[in-house]
């Protein structure tokens, strides 16, 4: 590691550190920053001690915080908790720091970066003409979703952005008295964050979580789309604009999957703040534009389609006579704010002129725009069209005026009762739930080609079938009000059959987006399965190519470009058979699917359904689609962003760039890139893989579901309980009532080993598996290590592992272990697996790679370094705190200190979920 090139962190995070530690003195007294200091300091001891003395200082740490009042520990969990948010905000400014160094030096560019894919695929002798045919069809969306992993408060985050911008500035203040001034903006801020509530005193809405989701697109997404689009484009030479490479898309608002608090009015109210948002977006713009474009006839030539805009705009004031880009613009304002009163109910803050007619949709805009930036561009001004026109022309066309598309989604078994209740209410089919697939499938076939609808205003349904109708009716009236685009999918969670399929086919006709006539069939929406578990990845070739095989169904995607999406789910797999099978069982079905819509005649769009963890699927983006198997990509992706990482990624302008870039020059790459595994090579991996798996498979579910008493080791070792007390979401932590780990939902299976800094489902079953079948053939290592120096798949799903090994503490892990000692011998039977596991797992890595952990991810190691002795007390707190609450001790500061160390330590790791 080059320390230079670190020292401006270490400053950047010193610096911090000092505001943070002035701030408590200031605050809590000299005492109260006292009790911070000497816990920092016996933490860090801690951390740096050696194996023989590591007990010792764990000891003297424990009495240290076993002896503080409540009100100390609140204040140490605070101290800690803030230390992490300033030690990642420090590490984003630096990361944006290294990127501009590299640019500015000149360097070779970096992995991930647009240039470096351009170089990739030169070096590869694909030509000019084939990447721009895969740009011609290339589709990347990130989706955000509503799911309760982003713990921090709305308040918290703005702060927190103002301290990173101040942060950048620091090392160009040009002397003393400007480092002064902006060391005391810190000081301010911090100060601020301080003394700003970390909790929420009450659970998230829809609406709220709505309110979080459209904030990222003015922090970034509105600017960087079209900046990575125009970059693109240039970069490539794309002799003409193509269509937008890059979306982004929501299911805030329209993922009912388990949310009862998401109807049609929370999915109206988020396709208003939509249209809003972005119909200002336009009207602030072509308002700055009018400023920026006061050219005159008297010094320019201007094109006549220009001052026919001109004309039609009845622009009479004085102060624009000849300037007939303005006299445009103005019209072009009064138009959008027509459409803007029309669409969202509401005049805009600033009137226009004159009144005109609303745009008929976002093309009549982007047309308007095009007229003025070709003028430009003809007539010696082209450079003043690059600032703001040209971007904002590639804005409309990426979000038009409905923002983001709002994905649907429902579990399947809420659209059996509902298809079911319509049949049976309509005198169609009594029994629905009860027929077999094959007799499902012909009644909803039949059904689809009958001109009535199911359901009548005369009869009275359940409120789940009511609200499910009325769900889909409003996606048709928001289609109808604001163009296709704001509503275009409805997934199936749990899809597990081709009815499954169908009933949400009989849906949509019942809103009037569907019809199953063959001679002219109509699908409005695109059908996507949800494939979660084990079982239903190894099920979804056979489901789909029995869709592609049924006439009608085949002439609907005929009629939607002969398109396929599929979703492939990481959460609920992993949780089902471990994280090796979980992968391996993704990596078969993205191959079979390929196969299966190759033969259809169907381009298949695979969405990626990842968590923010490793053990939901997470870790590097790049590394994750260049790891797909060959013919997976295509040109098109779509994957899901989830809560704290889309902080992390899309808060930030220029961290959001990169990661756009990043996305899209995985998808260029994995699409044109040859793989370098010879054909008969690759074959012997995925044997030797489809081994392993299996033995991974059997160890996993040994210890997860069938060791007697797991259940209730994981529910009183990890903090899951106080978790779902938390407001972090507006949906419940679990499908049902019930305790099962099935019935739990991924995430909080998730975030609770984090938080107990063990992190199960990232590796639990891989050392076993390796162990097991290196054991079997001893002669194979080679053959192993083959893999994972040529083999993406293998190498990122190592390299996964090895990072969540890393951030795995096993001392910290074994405290939370006694939090069951008051159950008979469960400790006994269970840590002490989990703990050998880990050993084995940690020795594999280093076997295969000749490395330990981390040896490839110096950024990671050092991150680790720096941060743990800053986590080490929170965990211990959080331990101490949990024991006490459970057993009894109720005071209102103890759970709210266990909360703020649940905060803490989610920020102190970068993730959760």
């Amino acid at each position: 590691m080059d320390t230079d090139k670190e020292q401006p962190l270490r400053d950047d995070t010193r610096l911090l550190g000092r505001v943070l530690g002035e701030v408590i003195a200031a605050t809590r007294g000299t005492e109260g920053f006292d009790v911070v200091e000497a816990t920092r300091q016996a933490a860090v001891a801690y951390r740096r001690a050696n194996p023989a003395e590591r007990a010792a200082h764990a000891a003297a740490l424990d009495r240290r915080l076993h002896a503080l009042p409540i009100e100390r520990v609140l204040d140490v969990v605070r101290a800690f908790s803030y230390f992490s948010h300033l030690a990642n905000i420090a590490e984003d400014v630096h990361q944006n720091r290294r990127r501009r160094a590299h640019r500015l030096a000149g360097s070779q560019p970096q992995q991930g970066s647009l240039e470096a894919t351009l170089l990739a695929v030169r070096a590869a002798g694909v030509s000019d003409a084939t990447l721009l045919a895969l740009l011609a069809h290339t589709q990347v969306g990130a989706v955000l979703t509503a799911h309760p992993t982003e713990v921090q408060r709305q308040s918290i985050l703005d702060c927190e952005r103002q301290i990173a911008r101040t942060l950048a500035q620091h090392e160009r203040c040009a002397d003393d008295d400007e480092r002064g001034e902006n060391e005391q903006t810190l000081r301010r801020l911090v100060l601020a964050l301080w003394q700003t509530a970390m909790l929420r005193l009450s659970k998230l809405r829809v609406i709220d979580e709505i309110e979080n989701g459209l904030q990222y697109f003015r922090l970034s997404f509105l600017s960087e789309l079209p900046a990575v689009q125009i970059r693109a484009e240039r970069l490539f030479g794309a002799q003409a604009p193509l269509s937008p490479l890059l979306r982004v898309g929501t299911w805030i608002g329209g993922d009912r999957d388990g949310n009862p608090f998401v109807t049609a009015e929370t999915m109206r109210y988020a396709a208003a703040r939509h249209a809003r948002l972005i119909l200002t977006h336009y009207l602030e713009e072509l308002h700055a534009l009018g400023a920026e474009l006061p050219l005159s006839t008297r010094l320019v030539q201007v094109d006549s389609g220009v001052m026919a805009l001109a004309e039609t705009a009845n622009d009479d004031s004085v102060h624009r006579q000849g300037e007939p880009y303005r006299q445009a613009l103005t019209g072009m304002y009064a138009r959008i704010a027509a459409t803007y009163t029309e669409l969202t109910g509401h005049a805009p803050v600033r009137e226009p002129h004159h009144p005109l007619p609303r745009y008929a949709d976002p093309g009549a805009l982007a047309a308007d725009l095009r007229t003025l930036s070709r003028s430009l561009h003809r007539n010696g001004s082209g450079v003043l069209a690059t600032n703001r026109l040209d971007p904002l022309i590639r804005a409309i066309e990426v979000f038009g005026f409905h923002l983001a598309p709002i994905d649907m989604r429902q579990n399947s078994e809420i659209h059996e009762a509902t298809v079911g209740e319509l049949l049976a209410t309509a005198g169609v089919c009594a029994n629905y739930g009860e027929l077999d697939e094959a007799a499902r499938v012909d009644l909803l076939l039949r059904e689809l080609r009958i001109a009535r609808l199911l359901a009548t205003p005369f009869a009275q349904y359940s409120e789940r079938t009511g609200s499910e109708l009325a769900i889909f009716r409003e996606a048709a009236a928001i289609r109808a009000r604001l163009g296709p685009g704001a509503i275009e999918n409805a997934i199936i969670s749990m899809a597990q059959s081709f009815s499954d399929m169908l009933e949400v086919a009989v849906l949509l006709k019942e809103a009037g987006l569907a019809r199953g006539d063959p001679e002219d069939p109509l699908l409005g929406l695109a059908i996507i399965p949800l494939f979660e578990t084990i079982g239903d990845l190894e099920a979804a070739p056979a489901i789909m190519r029995t869709a592609l095989s049924n006439p009608l169904y085949r002439a609907w995607t005929a009629a939607r470009g002969d398109a396929q999406e599929v979703m492939l789910g990481y959460s609920d797999s992993n949780k089902d058979g471990g994280y090796l099978t979980a992968n391996w069982a993704l990596y078969r079905a993205q191959q079979a699917l390929t196969v299966v819509h190759r033969e259809a005649g169907v381009r298949l769009q695979l969405f990626h359904g990842r968590g923010g963890t490793v053990g939901r699927g997470g870790g590097p983006s790049y590394e994750a689609i260049r790891a797909q198997p060959p013919g997976a990509v295509d040109g098109v992706l779509r994957l899901t962003e989830q809560g704290e990482v889309i902080a992390s990624k899309y808060a930030d302008p220029e961290l959001a760039r990169r990661n756009l870039e990043t996305l899209l020059a995985a998808v260029i790459e994995s699409s044109l890139l040859p793989l370098t595994v010879p054909p008969e090579q690759l074959e012997r991996f995925e044997a030797v893989m489809a081994e392993i798996s299996a033995l991974a498979f059997r160890a996993y579910r040994e210890l997860v579901y069938e060791t007697p008493g797991f259940e209730r080791y994981f529910r009183l070792t990890t903090p899951i309980s106080e978790i779902a007390e938390l407001n972090i979401g507006s949906r419940p932590a679990s499908r049902t009532k019930s305790t099962r780990i099935e019935d739990l939902r991924a995430i909080p299976w998730v975030f609770s080993w984090a938080q107990a800094r063990i992190m199960l489902p990232g590796w639990y079953g891989v050392g076993s598996a390796i162990e097991s079948w290196l054991a079997a053939f001893p002669d194979e290592l080679v053959t192993l290590q083959q893999m994972v120096r040529d083999w993406p798949f293998f190498r990122s799903v190592l390299a996964n592992m090895s990072m969540v090994l890393a951030k795995t503490d096993l001392a910290i892990g074994a405290r939370y272990a006694t939090l069951a000692d008051g159950e008979e011998g469960l400790r006994e039977r269970i840590w002490p697996k989990i703990e050998a596991e880990w050993q084995r797992c940690a020795s594999v890595v280093s076997t295969l790679t000749g490395e330990p952990l981390l040896a490839d991810n110096p950024t990671l190691a050092r991150s680790i370094h720096n941060r743990f002795p800053y986590l080490d007390p929170l965990n211990h707190l959080q331990v101490e705190l949990v024991r006490r609450y459970r057993a009894g001790d109720h005071d209102e500061r103890v759970k709210r200190a266990i909360h703020l160390s649940i905060n803490g330590l989610a920020a102190g790791l970068r993730n959760s979920g």
